[in-house]
């Protein structure tokens, strides 16, 4: 099915600020609360938000083999599980309702009441049920960063990082969307120079800049996933601020990796957009040496020019932006990984998640992490207010953005906004 969604020259009849992230030719997919306190799956165009289920009711999706309460649930799994033919024909479809140049609901006044809702009528929720959650560690400069630090620059990347996508399996529930506060955490850290262990808050709570991907059901217990076929299972990709602390990880990460250090919380953008609506952005991955092994190897652009920036508010300041940085920087692309994560036989489901780990660039203002742009603490950041960060204070807030522009075409993330409170 053609992919005309994506047509560069059309407009909306809503209104799309000429810098919004969302225009009609981005259409992402989330959940959200209306103002009559019913849960329904929706999209965006400018700053309106569109009830999915209401126009569905209505008759709008005649022709589109979709069950009746496909948009009439709390998640987008449902939905996701139906398959690229069935996305990519709802977004084409919402693409032609709202063309400037079809009157069909532009002229409806009363269908416009039930389906159009400005944003500060609604509240985003959690886009998916999200079954399992992988975390990659795939910038190469970022593992760079992070092996020079505690190991030195001769031995920074361990002998299997350029063979393999290397990754672990995360905790799903404490996943949550943009707007929700989170905790400052507790547990076991060792303070330099001491012998024994210590209980309490960490002292280096670290953002993390990623992006993940969302799964369809795609392989069963036993088979793999061939690298050619993996884009055809990837629904689309969110902003994901994978959050760290630090001290805690760094006492508990030996012989199995993260655990508390990473599982208190990550939080994600509310809308998801599609691999679909990112096709205009393809750009060539870095090249890779020495060439990954038969299953990991790929042909054409597998990688996605996305501008990414994260920016420190602390309370009653302005923001700094302390980070610019590009999805393209990936070593590992989206299709070794998901290729990678199936290549023993597990299975891959519709809401699964995949992150990318940090994502890092070549220059120290592309740093992915407040562990790398301070280097260890070593080098504080000072913030517009003239307060300096090693790590995040309390009662600051994170905010990610992300977006790709192209002649004049602008596909966007919008943002994932997450306050850091006081430990309890």
């Amino acid at each position: 099915m053609p992919n005309f969604a994506n047509n560069p020259d059309r407009s909306s009849w809503l209104h799309v600020d000429s810098q919004s992230d969302f225009p009609i030719q981005n259409i992402p997919f989330g959940v959200f609360l209306t103002r009559d306190d019913i849960i329904t799956i929706g999209t965006r165009i400018g700053d309106t938000a569109i009830d999915l289920g209401a126009l569905h009711q209505l008759g709008y999706f005649d022709g589109i083999p979709l069950t009746d309460d496909i948009f009439l649930q709390d998640n987008l799994n449902d939905f996701i599980a139906d398959g690229r033919q069935t996305w990519r024909a709802v977004r084409n479809r919402i693409a032609e309702l709202f063309d400037d140049n079809n009157p069909a609901l532009k002229t409806n006044v009363k269908h416009k009441e039930i389906v159009l809702f400005r944003l500060d009528e609604i509240e985003m929720q959690l886009p998916v049920q999200i079954g399992d959650y992988t975390d990659f560690y795939a910038s190469k400069e970022h593992a760079t960063n992070v092996g020079t630090m505690f190991r030195g620059k001769d031995n920074a990347l361990m002998p299997n990082w350029l063979h393999l996508p290397v990754g672990y399996h995360g905790r799903s529930s404490s996943i949550i969307s943009s707007g929700i506060p989170i905790r400052r955490p507790k547990g076991q850290t060792l303070p330099p120079g001491a012998e024994s262990p210590v209980y309490g808050a960490s002292k280096a709570v670290d953002f993390e800049l990623e992006m993940a991907f969302i799964t369809t059901d795609a392989n069963d217990l036993g088979d793999s996933i061939p690298i050619e076929e993996a884009e055809s299972y990837i629904f689309g990709l969110v902003l994901f601020n994978d959050w760290s602390a630090r001290d805690i990880q760094r006492w508990e990460y030996v012989p199995l990796g993260p655990f508390l250090g990473k599982n208190f919380a990550s939080s994600i953008s509310p809308w998801i957009v599609t691999l679909d609506a990112l096709e205009p952005f393809r750009v060539e991955s870095p090249k890779q040496s020495p060439t990954p092994l038969e299953y990991l190897q790929y042909k054409g652009k597998k990688s996605f020019d996305i501008n990414l920036e994260v920016a420190i508010k602390p309370e009653h300041h302005k923001e700094t932006i302390v980070s610019r940085s590009n999805f393209k920087y990936m070593y590992w692309n989206m299709a070794q990984q998901l290729a990678h994560h199936s290549v023993n036989g597990c299975p891959v489901n519709a809401g699964d998640m995949m992150g990318s780990g940090t994502i890092s660039g070549p220059t120290p203002d592309s740093y992915g992490s407040m562990l790398e742009l301070s280097w260890k603490g070593e080098k504080p950041l000072q913030l517009s207010d003239g307060s300096e960060r090693k790590f995040i204070n309390d009662n600051d807030t994170v905010i990610l953005r992300g977006h790709s522009i192209k002649e004049g075409l602008r596909i966007g993330f919008g943002e994932v906004r997450t306050k850091l409170l006081p430990s309890h």
